[in-house]
């Protein structure tokens, strides 16, 4: 199983590294050629709308919308999350996202820079202890259609509750950071529980 982490912008090194550690063959990808090669693919933090303008510049945005809506496993951390979502709330304007997950998600919910935090969450399936997340001019999930799980939520400054990570069939998105934390349980739930065992791919 090929497994390749969209290297145009943002945190590329650091989940390449906690994939290799679950024991597949991680790779960076920026090409057409190199995209339609991987089984699976991983969007990470960064800009969001940075990465937008580059795949579009590079003619990689329509390959990447087709490849998600064909079935491939695709994870999004942080502005990954952004990325896969259907609707975006503060979007700038013409900003473009891949899509496949039916949600809102709010760009910037938790603030700025200098607001990043760290807590620990409880994500349904991985059972043992919670999971350190970490913040970074993050967004929060609105809402979500019918078709769409979640899976770890944080309680806002005015106790609502907001959705942070959600899975929908292939498709897994969290508006924290785990490549940062060093646990790669996010990633090992993103290999073992949707790109194997969903979908069968082997490696």
């Amino acid at each position: 199983m090929k497994i390749g982490v969209l290297a145009l912008q943002g945190d590329v090194r650091e989940h390449i590294q906690s994939l290799s550690d679950c024991g597949v063959d991680a790779r960076a990808v920026k090409t057409k050629g190199e995209i339609q090669d991987i089984s699976a693919l991983v969007i990470p933090g960064g800009e969001s709308t940075t990465i937008a303008k580059l795949a579009r510049a590079f003619d990689l945005m329509d390959l990447i919308k087709d490849r998600i809506k064909s079935g491939m496993p695709t994870y999004g951390s942080c502005a990954g999350m952004i990325l896969l979502s259907d609707n975006v709330e503060d979007a700038i304007e013409g900003q473009e996202t891949f899509g496949g997950i039916d949600m809102t998600v709010r760009r910037n919910a938790f603030g700025r820079q200098v607001d990043s935090f760290e807590t620990e969450l409880k994500f349904k399936g991985i059972t043992d202890h919670p999971v350190r997340a970490v913040f970074i001019r993050a967004p929060w999930v609105e809402s979500v259609g019918p078709s769409v799980e979640v899976l770890a939520q944080i309680s806002d400054q005015d106790g609502n509750s907001r959705p942070v990570a959600v899975r929908s069939n292939n498709l897994l998105a969290t508006s924290f950071h785990p490549e940062l934390t060093g646990d790669n349980r996010v990633h090992r739930f993103f290999v073992e529980d949707i790109c194997r065992q969903l979908t069968g791919l082997k490696g």
